[in-house]
């Protein structure tokens, strides 16, 4: 193979602030490289410096030569958008912000096309009505060739009818539409649920091989670069601390961090403490890790299982939706109903509970009923960390909300401590607030950007003195670890994982018994997503809690709860102790879920 892009010494600057360090790299031809690092280790600017999109403020220097171009971090403006989707081409990770809303599908493909057809050849260069008709059909073309069901009907949609992975398709067939050279992704399937994540993966490694492309991909799941590329570079605090092929790096890493980052994305535990191991944890060399958790479908847990739980009678498998899976011949769905021996009552009980949204096509058009729960039924005992795990779109934060007395079930029953909450005013829902409290997904949405961490903590708190609610907040504080000197400071001063801290102490700042966590951890990266993890588990043998714990994350599951449940197109597919559901898998649906989920490969 023979180099295609080179970077030497290219450094990063805000300002008189540097933030990437002399990095070297080098892509040979049809070489698929992954670029590893945690949120702020100047993964993401590099890629834009590679692509001469670096925003106003940044400025790089150093030296960024594409075979047969020269040195690219001298060319102007237009020098730039003869490369851009011609040799080169970049793959955002929300490809919302990256679509014209305004404009359909296919002729936002279509315009990649025109803008790189020889003069005079099409409409892009002042063409013809033919060039612009042949780059429609050009267009529905590459929507069928990133496999998009009925690309015709996709190429007339906008943007915002489409799903996630749909869109995210889009974005590949354009950046794909010329057979560029170099294709860089940066974070392209970090929103994406397991099965779509495989797909989009699976699709992006078929792209670049039939059209000889090279690949830069950059994440920070060390299992998704693991499947995909033939070499890694990990970058920490825009410094590369080590790189080198896929086998080698990944089975006998140099750097104390990579070793840390391997053991976080694993969800190692350390066999002294039973905790997650951290990337300090490897740096200080405080703790020696063990393989965690989930094996494929069928194969032997790494750890004991979870306590035996007696199924409650089977329960006839419901009519299926047009999205669902079915189960195999003769096997039905099984609900955990009685934990072994004698079991208190249930602390939380759902029993056939529907939620069906209403949507109105407008004034004159007929609305239609959108079913998002269809007769889900499950039981929570005290003390419990149950998991419900399912893709986007399976009604699990439906679910959650309805638990909390945010949203309203359309029928069946809903138990809190023995007390009924459907149907009830809000009014009278008051008790509920001090015993079940929930953990959002984006801290920042959830937290109010004009208030400092003292108040933040302490507003459940109404009705006690002043003196009591500092001195509760410097608790909470305590508790999630973070330092008494954050609670004078406002939101977005704080990383992810601090503000994550931060949303968890006001969940408990009501002494509850029963913490919702609805994707809790999906945004941190896998160094601080253990340490999260750590102090959920913390938390909640502490504070005698039960934990419900909401994620598209098997690994995440695994690890955290005793019990899971399945969830598919808004029925619950299966259910029961956490390990007989990971390695005897009764249903196809989870059986799918534990194939797609990305894993490290090692030699």
């Amino acid at each position: 193979m023979s180099a295609l892009l080179t970077a030497t010494d290219l450094r990063v600057s805000a300002g008189d602030h540097e933030l990437v360090h002399g990095l070297d790299l080098t892509i040979d031809r049809g070489e698929r490289v992954g670029l590893i690092g945690e949120s702020g280790s100047g993964k993401s600017v590099s890629c834009l410096a590679l692509m001469g999109l670096l925003p106003d403020g940044l400025h790089a220097t150093g030296s960024v030569r594409l075979d047969g171009q020269g040195e690219l971090l001298d060319l102007g403006p237009r020098a730039w958008s003869r490369l851009h989707g011609m040799r080169m081409s970049m793959v955002f990770q929300e490809p919302m912000t990256a679509l014209n809303p305004l404009m359909r599908v296919g002729a936002q493909v279509a315009e990649v096309l025109d803008l790189h057809r020889p003069a005079g050849g099409g409409a892009g260069a002042g063409g013809s009505g033919a060039g612009r008709g042949t780059s429609a059909a050009r267009a529905v073309e590459l929507l069928a060739g990133v496999r998009l069901p009925d690309p015709a009907r996709a190429a007339r949609a906008y943007p915002h009818e489409l799903s996630g992975g749909q869109r995210q398709r889009v974005m590949l067939a354009m950046a794909m539409a010329n057979t560029p050279d170099l294709l860089l992704a940066d974070e392209p399937t970090t929103a994406l649920d397991a099965t779509v994540q495989a797909q989009v993966l699976d699709l992006m490694r078929a792209q670049v091989r039939e059209a000889g492309t090279s690949l830069l991909f950059i994440t920070h799941d060390l299992g998704v670069v693991s499947t995909l590329c033939d070499r890694v570079v990990i970058l920490r605090h825009g410094e590369v601390v080590e790189s080198g092929p896929i086998d080698r790096v990944f089975s006998a890493p140099d750097h104390p961090y990579t070793r840390g980052l391997l053991a976080a994305a694993e969800l190692r535990t350390d066999p002294g403490t039973g905790r997650l191991v951290t990337v300090l944890d490897l740096a200080d060399g405080s703790a020696t890790p063990v393989p965690g958790p989930v094996p494929a479908p069928g194969e032997a847990p790494a750890a004991a299982a979870a306590p035996a739980v007696v199924p409650g009678p089977d329960v006839a498998p419901p009519v299926l939706g047009p999205h669902e899976v079915a189960p195999p011949e003769g096997v039905s769905l099984v609900f955990n109903r009685a934990v072994a021996g004698e079991a208190p009552p249930p602390l939380l009980a759902a029993t056939e509970v529907t939620r069906t949204y209403v949507r109105s096509r407008g004034p004159l058009g007929r609305a239609t009923r959108v079913p998002a729960l269809r007769g889900v039924s499950f039981d929570v005992r005290p003390g419990q960390r149950f998991g419900i795990v399912g893709e986007s779109g399976c009604g699990k934060s439906t679910l959650l909300r309805i638990l909390t007395g945010l949203d309203r079930a359309s029928t069946g029953s809903v138990t809190v401590d023995g007390r009924e909450i459907v149907g009830q005013p809000d009014s009278r829902l008051g008790w509920l607030r001090s015993t079940v409290q929930i953990v959002f997904q984006d801290p920042m949405g959830s937290l109010d950007p004009r208030m400092r961490v003292r108040d933040i903590v302490t507003e459940p708190l109404r009705g006690i003195g002043r003196d009591e609610r500092h001195a509760r907040a410097a608790e909470l504080l305590a508790q999630v670890d973070l330092p008494a000197a954050a609670l004078d400071r406002y939101p977005h001063q704080f990383s992810g994982g601090q503000r994550q801290r931060i949303a968890i102490a006001r969940a408990l700042s009501v002494r509850p018994r029963v913490l919702l966590a609805d994707e809790a951890v999906s945004a941190l990266d896998v160094s601080v997503r253990a340490q999260v993890l750590n102090l959920l588990a913390d938390l909640v043998a502490e504070n005698d809690l039960t934990l419900v714990l909401v994620s598209h994350d098997l690994h995440v599951i695994r690890h955290a709860c005793d019990t899971v449940a399945v969830m598919n197109a808004g029925r619950i597919v299966e259910c029961g102790p956490t390990e007989a559901v990971f390695t005897e898998t009764l249903h196809p649906y989870t059986a799918e879920l534990l194939r797609a989920a990305p894993r490290v490969r090692a030699a």
